[in-house]
């Protein structure tokens, strides 16, 4: 049993906040005297292999402040190819706005690497410097895939597996899929490499309108970025595949996430199904994970700098409708000691769930098992959770502490009536007001 406490906080005022959305235009404002329109720029005045290509476009863009638009390949222009295939990843710069018109990017079976990440991260960067004004924007069918046949998939805790797995007696640890594994000289793991879109130390952002199609791993993760827009994404991936006529796991399947350090970003219009979590805004401290590693899952280290510099914070979720075909989360909030999550709010959730694919829960906060345990009372806090549409086992999940915060609306029509479940413990509960539950509502 949750007790309810009064919080000082206007739930009202809160979501009236989030809902203003200030009305914008569908064509720029023409001015006397404004600056001529940035020169557009393609793939197809360069040569060389696709990303080559498309690279090298990126780069005259960044210095000529030019717009970089990835036009549809037909089948008239290269005859059966109809995509652009990645050997590497495409490298963003600043000040530059890269258009996906039409067309389908897939990662080829020989690429080891991220859809696109920023271009001050890498192996060997130990030093990351900030990138401004970087934005990704798909127009009408704008579509990222994966390889065929990946050589690498999960996060830095997998170890990667060629063969079908056959569960035997006992504990089990699953392994990803990679035509990697066993090969001498590769890493024998999943790493940074395998996300999709790689953003860090980024500031004035934005990506939107992109289908994104079995990832790696994490379709999308951005590490200490800020002040950024994420809206009209769709994901579809389903955590396993038949890879030559057998089936594979492809682990941490992961939508949309935010780690360490992100703050003052607005996430909207998110849709689909994911292998894990559909969003998860996470932060996990490592002593020892510093930038520019492999066999790390963040590019930029996950060591916690100044205090409440790498908190997660100023977060905005609205419009979310989609499940998480693994049983996991819809949406995950979890920090562990060392690091904070707060202000945080998430406003509209639809648990799009079929049957016999419910999650665990459409929300969960915090965990008992990651980085050292239970966050401290007090580091989970201002969360604001309304207007919750869920079929899963559990609406909202708090597997942590969790103070002075709001669960509100929230209709649960799910196998079991625990709309609300606190795993951890009271003890771990501070000025938590729990209004308006719907339970068993079909």
């Amino acid at each position: 049993m949750i007790k309810k406490f009064a919080l000082s906080l206007s739930l009202v005022a809160v979501i009236a906040l989030a809902a203003e959305v200030p009305a914008t235009s569908s064509s720029p404002e023409v001015r006397l005297g404004a600056p001529p329109p940035a020169r557009v720029i393609t793939p197809n005045e360069f040569k060389g292999s696709d990303v080559e290509r498309i690279n090298r476009a990126i780069e005259a863009a960044a210095a000529a402040g030019g717009r970089v638009v990835i036009p549809r390949i037909n089948l008239s222009d290269a005859g059966r190819k109809t995509v652009w295939l990645l050997d590497a990843a495409i490298l963003l710069r600043s000040h530059t706005t890269l258009e996906l018109d039409n067309c389908h990017l897939k990662l080829s079976d020989r690429c080891r690497d991220n859809f696109m990440r920023s271009a001050n991260c890498g192996v060997g960067i130990t030093n990351i410097q900030p990138l401004q004004a970087i934005h990704i924007r798909g127009i009408g069918d704008a579509v990222l895939e994966g390889a065929d046949h990946p050589r690498a998939t999960g996060d830095s805790g997998k170890t990667l597996a060629k063969g079908e797995q056959i569960r035997p007696q006992g504990r089990w640890i699953p392994k990803s899929y990679g035509t990697d594994a066993g090969v001498a000289g590769e890493s024998q793991t999943g790493d940074w490499r395998n996300i999709g879109i790689l953003l860090a130390s980024v500031e004035d952002f934005s990506i939107e309108h992109l289908y994104i199609n079995d990832s790696h791993a994490w379709a999308i993760s951005l590490e200490r970025c800020a002040r950024g827009t994420l809206r009209h994404l769709h994901f579809a991936s389903t955590q396993s595949r038949v890879i030559d006529g057998a089936p594979q796991l492809i682990l941490n399947q992961d939508g949309l996430d935010l780690r360490l350090g992100c703050h003052d970003i607005t996430i909207e219009n998110i849709t689909g199904h994911t292998g894990d979590d559909l969003i998860a805004l996470t932060a996990i401290p490592h002593k020892h994970k510093v930038a520019g590693i492999l066999g790390a899952t963040e590019v930029s280290g996950s060591v916690v700098g100044p205090p409440d510099a790498d908190d997660i914070r100023n977060v905005t979720l609205k419009d979310i409708r989609g499940y998480c075909a693994g049983g996991h989360h819809i949406v995950r909030f979890l920090n562990t000691p060392g690091v904070g999550l707060h202000d945080i709010l998430l406003y509209g959730l639809v648990d799009d769930s079929p049957t016999g694919k419910l999650c665990r829960a459409a929300v969960k906060i915090g965990d008992s098992v990651y980085g050292g345990g239970i966050a401290p009372l007090g580091t989970t806090s201002r969360i604001v959770i309304s207007n919750i549409n869920s079929v899963a086992k559990t609406a909202v999940l708090i597997g942590g502490s969790l103070c002075d915060s709001v669960l509100d609306h929230i209709v649960h029509s799910g196998p079991t009536n625990e709309a609300v479940v606190s795993a951890s413990g009271p003890q771990f509960l501070r000025n938590v007001k729990i209004t308006n539950l719907y339970i068993g509502i079909p």
